[in-house]
């Protein structure tokens, strides 16, 4: 499994890039999801995080297109509703491009416009979708048996889930909460790659 751990939008810039230069070993990819942040906050990240020796390669972008193709970020996500994923693999075929979805339905029409892997979720309930009651995790077996494309849950997923997620044979976890928002960022992310690597 892999373990990808996605940014909560939640610390500036510098002390998200000591954040993610303490965690960078133990993770597969980072996902800079920072919406509130200006294209030149994350470009001075991406800078801060080449300093600290992140490799670009474990890099994904959320919904920024245009800094992905300016600084040569391999991977592109894009929410459900963002950019079609179809044009921007007929446009870019070199850039890694995934997609959120929410349904199996939404996962097979990824897969068909060309996304590399789909993000699924949300797979439990958790604070950021308060009130919004989970999907569950029976879509990602569904998945799993359907799609050639790796398949990644979120949403919820404490230490206690990896297992059942393991049972659902999904690709990896990503990771919110669970490590951004975590008083020790670094021993989180520690004990979710020992719990997938179990």
């Amino acid at each position: 499994m892999k373990l990808i751990a996605v940014t909560g939008d939640s610390m500036t810039v510098d002390k998200l890039a000591d954040t993610i230069a303490a965690i960078k070993d133990k993770i597969d990819f980072l996902q800079i999801r920072e919406k509130s942040k200006t294209a030149r906050e994350i470009f001075q990240l991406l800078d801060y995080l080449r300093m600290n020796g992140v490799n670009k390669e474990k890099i994904i972008l959320n919904d920024r297109l245009d800094i992905a193709l300016l600084r040569d970020i391999p991977n592109l996500h894009l929410p459900e509703h963002g950019l079609p994923v179809k044009i921007v693999k007929e446009q870019y075929p070199h850039l890694r491009v995934g997609c959120s979805v929410h349904s199996f339905e939404k996962a097979k029409e990824a897969e068909a416009d060309g996304a590399d892997y789909v993000i699924y979720g949300h797979c439990f309930e958790t604070s950021s979708k308060s009130g919004i009651p989970p999907n569950g995790i029976l879509p990602i077996e569904q998945m799993k048996r359907k799609l050639h494309i790796p398949v990644y849950g979120i949403g919820g997923i404490s230490l206690n889930e990896v297992s059942l997620m393991k049972q659902s044979k999904a690709d990896g976890i990503a990771i919110m909460s669970g490590i951004f928002h975590a008083d020790a960022p670094s021993v989180m992310a520690k004990k979710y790659r020992e719990a997938i690597s179990k």
